[in-house]
């Protein structure tokens, strides 16, 4: 009887350890796996393409006249820009000044993320605020919320690029980036009023990247 009772204790002791080796074996795996999702990846964005962007989008919203609808007057240099590459990762981030809001940091990361647009159809954020209200596509902006892991404080211009950061904004000021016709990622301003960050479309045809 002793014996039978030292057999079963033996099988299950063994049963358990199979279990917890096959655990750790899953978790190793995964550990591995979520580790490689998280690699930074390439921006497809020439880097030349990319300064230019960056540093003419905020110099050219900053310098426009005070009838753009800004909340500053005149329009003073709090600005944010950021750029995402068609793969919806995050190419680089700028700011116009030491004074730009800590919370458009996130806001113009997530206005470049949107990725409505395609080769036939150029749709803009603002493009999204009618349908996003209840109706058709009530809920839109929380199908691909910012990734909260990357948010960073407001002197951090690092944080974020080369990974796909997610985010999706419903009012005025990010815009597709086209090339020959084809969408290469997406642009965008925040730290003013709707009215004045929707001037980031008129940068965008300024640009030599743009069609």
């Amino acid at each position: 009887m002793t014996r039978g009772v030292d057999e079963s204790l033996l099988i299950e002791t063994m049963s358990l350890r199979k279990r917890i080796l096959l655990s750790a074996t899953l978790i190793t795996f995964a550990s591995g796996a979520h580790a490689q999702q998280f690699l930074p990846a390439h921006c497809e964005i020439q880097q030349s393409t990319l300064t230019y962007l960056l540093t003419t989008a905020l110099e050219t919203v900053v310098s426009l006249p005070d009838a753009d609808g800004s909340l500053f007057k005149p329009n003073a240099p709090r600005m944010w820009a950021a750029v995402v590459d068609r793969n919806g990762i995050l190419c680089g981030i700028s700011k116009s000044s030491a004074d730009a809001w800590p919370g458009s940091r996130t806001i113009a990361i997530a206005k470049a993320a949107n990725d409505f647009s395609n080769d036939l159809l150029a749709l803009s954020t603002a493009n999204l605020y009618g349908p996003t209200q209840p109706g058709s596509l009530f809920g839109l902006n929380n199908s691909n919320p910012f990734n909260p892991i990357f948010n960073a404080p407001a002197h951090d211009l690092e944080t974020g690029k080369g990974y796909v950061v997610g985010g999706i904004i419903t009012f005025g000021g990010g815009v597709a980036l086209y090339s020959g016709g084809q969408v290469i990622g997406g642009l965008s301003v925040s730290g003013d009023s709707s009215p004045a960050t929707l001037l980031a479309r008129i940068t965008r045809s300024r640009f030599g990247c743009a069609s």
